[in-house]
């Protein structure tokens, strides 16, 4: 039996309802979580988009015909119930908001059946994501998945208020444009009417926003949608929101200023967390150096040391090459309190070592007891390994690794361990947020593929003033006006101030080997617009993905995204991509050709 609501109409959502309720006639509807029965008494958990709310039904009072279909009922029924809101008759359930009463049905409509749901509908599941996904409308019923979203909704709508206090406007930007392909791979869009020819969905804002300051808006924001086709990783979206900004006659301290108060609003009025501000600030080298990383998590130590100077004399060349070699170096952490480690435990860290490139991992390992084991004593004096342990504050208990090769593998082997002894050591509290800026990013990057510097971040960014004129020289130490914001070893967003200079701009291009031609081919629309005055400029982007699944204390971004996609890029859901038939293709001018494999 399936009813119509036609009479009736809801008077309050489920979560809605109080003990300042009881003895009122309500009207609620929504989808039966539980139901329990007692025999004459017949219990039903009512749940909605606000929680839940018990319905009682009695059969001495009930009409016969009504307790009979409440008895008819099974999980995810959606029912309409009539009722008088008492107070509870059993034990309070401190867990609901509503678990000091229950409404004690007087009539009942059920307005659609279910099927047996593929997995409970409850919190904290051990359903596999393939599942949870292919029937992800189910999935999203689930209080933890709900709460995210709504949590989603929630940060938004605070962002849009707060900014437009600041004197952003928000301004919609095209999701049909020109591909100009640098970084991932754009998503192409065939055109119908320019045969042969495709836009490109946006990876980014960038152009058109900086675009707008040239229009000379001043204040720009927007809740933009990105693609981009890349290989994905794991936690990773083709498709993803990003929180974009965009300020004229500024630096980056100004950019950086109304982000940290943003951030701190978002944590307070969401969380009732409070950010201490100024947020912390760290160069990117600082970072490396200390951490490994351009991200690194600040909630606990265990922070890199060079010792290089240390070990350079040594008669041991896997330390003594890197050591006294440019570019190149011997770092070491202490990880404190796994100096009981077992030796198998130690060689799987030299296997984790090796994943990162890594040719080998050293270490000393001082036990509890005092004793030690080093795995290159034998190139090692007494009194330089004495030198070591106190160089790392070595004490009993500790374990010393040790990274020896080029600084960008160091950086990475021993940034990687850091964090995985840290989640062994459960040093990485969810509900402990440690913000920092990350700034001075370098403008380039050495790309061992291309066997060249390309722009670390876009060729846009402004180098620091002083360095400029490295523009076209020593690459390696130009500085970007480039800057992150990171929380718990997390990229939120980041940022750049951007080139308003014609001059600097050239000398940006022709340091990427971009010719003017081929600048004018992939920006000309950009370039045209900064001929005719443009303001300084600077601006920031943060994940709105990120942001959600840090607040919410989710493990994956899917669990913050109503429709996500997985690995593949492909949505479980609604089977998308997929074939489409051969009118559609004719129209957009396609020819599909089958691989050999094929």
């Amino acid at each position: 039996m399936q009813e119509s609501m036609q009479g009736i109409k809801r008077s309050y959502k489920c979560a809605e309802l109080s003990s300042n309720n009881i003895g009122e006639k309500v009207t609620v509807m929504g989808w039966v979580q539980k139901r329990r029965n007692l025999g004459s008494l017949l219990f039903i958990d009512l749940r909605d988009v606000s929680g839940i709310v018990q319905i009682m039904f009695d059969e001495t009072k009930s009409d016969s015909a009504v307790f009979e279909k409440a008895n008819s009922i099974r999980s995810e029924f959606v029912i309409a119930v009539t009722g008088t809101v008492v107070k509870r008759s059993g034990a309070v359930n401190k867990d609901l908001k509503t678990g000091e009463i229950e409404i004690e049905a007087e009539s009942l409509r059920i307005l659609s059946a279910s099927d047996t749901p593929p997995f409970p509908i409850e919190p904290g599941i051990d359903t596999k994501e393939e599942i949870r996904l292919k029937n992800r409308t189910l999935d999203l019923r689930r209080s933890d998945i709900r709460d995210n979203i709504i949590m989603r909704s929630k940060v938004t709508t605070l962002i849009r208020q707060f900014l437009s206090e600041e004197g952003f406007l928000d301004i919609e930007t095209p999701m049909l444009t020109k591909s100009t392909p640098e970084g991932a791979r754009d998503y192409l869009v065939p055109s119908r009417v320019h045969p042969g020819e495709f836009y490109a969905l946006p990876q980014s804002p960038q152009l058109f926003k900086q675009m707008l300051m040239c229009a000379g808006f001043d204040r720009y924001m927007q809740i933009a949608r990105c693609f981009r086709d890349e290989d994905l990783r794991a936690d990773r979206q083709p498709e993803f929101t990003q929180v974009d900004l965009e300020m004229s006659f500024v630096e980056a301290d100004d950019v950086m200023d109304v982000t940290e108060r943003l951030i701190a609003k978002i944590f307070n009025d969401i969380l009732g967390v409070k950010v201490e501000l100024p947020l912390k600030r760290m160069t990117w080298r600082e970072a490396m150096d200390r951490f490994g990383s351009d991200k690194p998590d600040i909630r606990f130590g265990m922070e890199l040391k060079d010792v290089s100077d240390i070990v350079k004399d040594m008669d041991f060349v896997v330390f003594n090459g890197p050591a006294n070699t440019k570019g190149q170096s011997v770092r070491a952490i202490n990880a404190t309190g796994f100096g009981d480690m077992p030796r198998k435990q130690i060689d799987a860290l030299v296997d984790f070592a090796k994943g990162y490139e890594a040719k080998g991992l050293a270490y000393i390992q001082i036990q509890p007891s005092g004793d030690i084991k080093c795995s290159f004593s034998k190139f090692l004096s007494e009194d330089k390994l004495n030198e070591l342990i106190a160089a790392l504050d070595g004490k009993p208990g500790d374990l010393l690794l040790f990274a020896a090769d080029r600084d960008k593998i160091v950086f990475n082997v021993l940034g990687a361990l850091r964090l995985e002894l840290a989640d062994r050591a459960g040093l990485r509290k969810q509900d402990d947020y440690k913000f920092l800026w990350v700034t001075e990013f370098p403008q380039f990057e050495w790309s061992d593929e291309e066997e060249r510097f390309i722009a670390m971040h876009h060729p846009f960014t402004m180098p620091f003033d002083e360095d400029v004129d490295n523009l076209l020289g020593d690459k390696a130490n130009v500085r970007a006006k480039a800057y992150d914001i990171v929380l718990n070893g997390i990229e939120l967003g980041g940022g750049s101030v951007r080139i308003h200079q014609s001059d600097v701009q050239e000398k940006m291009f022709n340091a990427l080997g971009i010719s003017t031609e081929e600048a004018n081919e992939k920006f000309g629309f950009l370039l045209d617009a900064f001929k005719y005055g443009v303001p300084p400029h600077a601006g920031l982007a943060i994940g709105l993905d990120r942001l959600i699944m840090l607040m919410s204390g989710s493990e994956s971004i899917r669990d913050v995204i109503a429709f996500p996609k997985v690995k593949d890029a492909s949505c479980l859901l609604t089977d998308a991509p997929n074939v489409v038939d051969s009118k559609q293709l004719d129209d957009l001018h396609i020819n599909i050709i089958k691989s050999e494999e094929e």
